[in-house]
């Protein structure tokens, strides 16, 4: 066998170390609030709605956006009849809560007219919604409805790339790339451990590489400061 045959073979079998050693690690911290709010009601469009708020918004700000905006409605039928208005003051100060409140309305009013008001569970039906892209695809796939789905948000595609598990440039192409080589048993829970590590630890500037408790197994590509 070849060294670098040898090098995917180790980094193959090491990725099952790894995840055991962050489920250990992931108890200390909180798991992000959509996955929370998952697991006490599993209800696909929440898992939605919440997951196009949390683009490019602080987790603290997406958990009392989302509550505010449910209290107002928590239906397709019913928050699609609210005014941007409406929605722009319960989501403030999400990013870009303007152009959020206009395509949450949309995506209500295409629910209910194009799919009788239920979410979807297939990816190619819900990257049709405005503001859906990928990432909240597969978040409605995994939370919503258990479904196999490899959610890539910039921590899954940074760390992954970090540790020369995958050879990507864009999250996109990590997760086909990740669909092709982690094994299926840990699809569902990458996310939420990345999402923790990378906001605990496996920072984007200065890792804590010198607490990190997979340090061996990192190859740490494009770390050139670390604590």
């Amino acid at each position: 066998m070849s060294a670098s045959a040898w090098r995917t073979v180790l980094k193959i079998n090491n990725i099952h170390a790894v995840v055991k050693i962050l489920r250990r690690a992931v108890k200390e911290w909180r798991s992000p609030y959509v996955t929370e709010m998952s697991q006490a009601q599993r209800d696909p469009f929440r898992v939605l709605i919440s997951t196009m708020l949390s683009l490019r918004t602080k987790d603290a700000v997406t958990e009392v956006a989302s509550e505010r905006l449910f209290a107002l409605a928590h239906t397709p039928a019913t928050m699609m009849h609210l005014t941007p208005r409406q929605i722009e003051k319960a989501i403030y100060p999400v990013g870009f809560y303007h152009t959020k409140a206009r395509n949450i309305i949309q995506v209500c009013r295409d629910l209910v007219e194009q799919y009788g008001g239920k979410t979807p569970d297939e990816i190619d039906e819900l990257v049709k919604l405005p503001g859906v892209g990928r990432k909240t695809a597969n978040l409605v796939l995994t939370l919503g409805y258990c479904k196999l789905g490899i959610c890539v948000d910039t921590h899954v595609h940074r760390i992954t790339n970090r540790w020369g598990y995958v050879k990507t440039k864009t999250p996109e192409q990590t997760e086909m790339a990740l669909r092709e080589k982690l094994p299926t048993q840990y699809w569902i829970e990458i996310n939420d451990e990345l999402v923790a590590f990378g906001q605990n630890l496996c920072h984007p500037t200065s890792p804590k590489c010198s607490i990190c408790p997979v340090f061996k197994y990192c190859e740490r590509i494009g770390v050139t400061r670390s604590r």
